[in-house]
């Protein structure tokens, strides 16, 4: 029987045994995500709250965004970087080796490594993951440049409002649509903790529960975004990443879950 959305009731500092990560399953053998869950001794689950569908090139060009015009692309996510080059080799687009890129964090940045010579290019990022520390670093390369924000329907209205207040040239290229996958079998198996990376996450949690109640479930965000929609949704956090003592969201677990045991 599928559970309806009314999770178990957890003590706040009962320790976790089983955590659910909403991203795909790391490919190999090893992830940071797999030395934890040894660590503490807990089950660690993947599966992703939202499928991404790329945008074929013949829709793209509707938006009449010529990417080459641009000199600068600011990335908040390792999906806006997958489908801004597949968008760009369906069209066969070569992008200037000139070409800045500015990212939200620095594992994105260093996601650009699948498909630019990292290395030999302008790469730039902010300290802790939020909003403000991707503006400063912008702030510093602006002049002159025109900027794109490859993104999915839903945008980050901050950091389009910031280019705007700041006299920036930029487009939004809508590059993806995120839809919202089947959960409702996941939920049912109770986990402890439930990780979220997006808003669109949160948005496919209350679609498939329209009556979530959380009930001491443990509630994980990334992203400044990813809080917002979560804090919306009614939801109470425990723990949250980038922050300056946990900038990824397994060294938040890590702290937390070390926390618990301390009690």
């Amino acid at each position: 029987m599928v559970n309806t959305g009314n999770i178990k009731t957890e003590q706040k500092n009962q320790l976790v045994k089983k955590v659910l990560i909403t991203q795909p399953k790391p490919e190999g053998e090893k992830s940071p995500y797999f030395d934890l869950a040894k660590k503490h001794n807990i089950e660690l689950h993947f599966h992703p709250f939202i499928i991404i569908d790329g945008i074929p090139a013949k829709e793209f060009r509707k938006q009449k965004i010529e990417i080459p015009n641009y000199t600068a692309v600011i990335f908040t996510s390792r999906n806006a970087i997958d489908h801004f080059f597949r968008a760009c080799d369906e069209m066969k687009i070569n992008i200037s080796q000139d070409t800045k890129y500015f990212c939200i964090t620095e594992s994105v940045a260093l996601y650009l490594q699948k498909f630019i010579l990292y290395r030999k290019r302008k790469v730039f990022y902010g300290a802790d993951g939020t909003n403000k520390s991707l503006f400063d670093v912008i702030n510093k390369h602006k002049d002159n440049e025109k900027f794109l924000y490859p993104c999915s329907q839903s945008f980050d209205n901050e950091i389009t409002n910031w280019l705007k207040n700041n006299q920036c040239e930029y487009a939004t290229p809508v590059m993806y649509k995120i839809i919202s996958n089947d959960i409702k079998e996941i939920i049912a198996k109770n986990y402890d903790v439930i990780c979220f990376f997006t808003p669109g996450g949160v948005k496919s949690l209350l679609e498939n529960f329209p009556k979530f109640k959380q009930n001491g479930t443990r509630i994980g965000v990334f992203g400044a975004n990813t809080f917002k929609a979560a804090e919306e949704a009614g939801l109470t956090l425990d723990i949250q990443a980038p922050l300056p003592q946990a900038p990824s969201m397994v060294s938040a677990l890590e702290l937390y879950l070390t926390s618990l045991k301390k009690k």
